[in-house]
């Protein structure tokens, strides 16, 4: 592999071949491997917050501009921001064009206007899983009063958006952990629907949850609020009981597969969210192997994130290694490989995947 072209190489070189060599052995291109180490790692900066949105364009690859959610306050990072420079010991990696607080808010804008998150039910309260980050920042995301509450939140939206036009959207993706019984999910995702077709929306509504698993939920959804993506949120496979809220520890790995099946044959399309690097890699490919035939859409990977000393327990044995990752990536390729399914860009920001997906480019005019 050709090294980068980058001005005024220093000692730091090192850690940057070692990274090249890395990509060699995983046969994956430099670029991602960066971005994964980016994410696992964290950054150490000025700026002293817990974790933070952040947009950057590599020096190898400035064409492709992604946006990371990473920890900013990681002393022992290898990562240095100073000023717009991204440097890896030494040597600069990227540049940034953005950073901002990644609070817990009413809503926001993903894939330049046409992909909306809502967080309409505080998420911020949701304190129950011992991994999540959410509390660590501050929030602007109060608990809604359904009709009058929505129609205001999808108002002040249409003022932020980049074109002024919600018609524009195609998915909104119903992002928080505060829906504790599937009745007040369901009420609200009913209530949803007719707000967005007041607005003039007709996306596709995308839910995040473990707590819609009874047919006559799935049924009621079907009918009330398609078109809809059920995102279950699964995680992890294992240590459930101990890391998750009852909520979603409650639903058993042997139950996964079949909820997922029950919730496409009510009409319903269907994915999961998954971190990477809390269970071990044989138990992530069984896991990920059982649910392949199950999905409509490309499940949601992660890196996982350790915020804090008591997160950083929390994975498993050889995950505070970069190895662990591109094997997880490896491991999901192959279980995966059957469903023709790919990642998109926008729709994760701590992903595994960035430039190429099982050796084919993955940069697109889609991403």
């Amino acid at each position: 592999m050709s090294q980068p072209v980058v001005p005024g190489r220093t000692a730091g070189s090192a850690r940057l071949q070692h990274l090249e060599q890395t990509a060699l052995e995983h046969n994956v291109p430099v670029e991602d491997v960066l971005m994964v180490a980016v994410n696992l790692h964290g950054i150490t900066s000025a700026q002293d917050r817990n974790r933070a949105r952040v947009n950057l364009r590599l020096v190898r690859r400035p064409d492709v501009p992604w946006q990371v959610i990473v920890p900013l306050n990681r002393p022992a990072s290898p990562f240095l921001l100073r000023g717009d420079e991204l440097s890896l010991n030494g040597d600069v990696v990227a540049y940034i064009e953005r950073i901002d607080a990644d609070e817990a808010v009413g809503g926001y804008f993903r894939n330049d206007g046409r992909a909306a998150t809502l967080n309409p039910n505080a998420r911020s309260r949701c304190v129950g899983c011992g991994w999540c980050p959410n509390t660590l920042e501050a929030a602007a995301d109060p608990r809604l009063q359904e009709e009058q509450g929505l129609d205001a939140l999808l108002r002040a939206l249409g003022e932020q958006h980049p074109r002024r036009a919600l018609s524009e959207l195609t998915e909104v993706t119903v992002s928080t952990g505060c829906f504790e019984r599937e009745e007040a999910a369901v009420d609200h995702l009913s209530a949803l629907r007719p707000a967005l077709d007041r607005a003039g929306v007709t996306a596709r509504i995308g839910f995040l949850t473990s707590v819609l698993r009874s047919e006559e939920a799935l049924a009621t959804i079907a009918s009330k609020v398609s078109p809809f993506v059920l995102r279950l949120t699964i995680e992890h496979f294992t240590r459930r009981q101990a890391l998750m809220k009852e909520t979603k520890a409650s639903l058993l790995p042997e139950q996964m597969p079949g909820l997922l099946a029950r919730a496409r044959a009510a009409g319903l399309d269907t994915s999961y969210t998954y971190i990477a690097g809390i269970d071990p890699l044989e138990d992530l490919a069984r896991g990920v192997n059982a649910l392949a035939g199950d999905v409509s859409e490309f499940p949601n990977f992660q890196v996982f994130q350790a915020h804090t000393p008591v997160m950083q327990v929390m994975r498993t044995p050889g995950a505070e290694n970069l190895d662990y990752y591109l094997r997880a990536r490896t491991a999901i390729e192959r279980a995966m490989a059957s469903t023709g399914l790919r990642p998109v860009g926008w729709e994760c920001y701590r992903p595994l995947w960035y430039f190429t997906y099982a050796g084919e480019d993955l940069v697109d005019g889609t991403r």
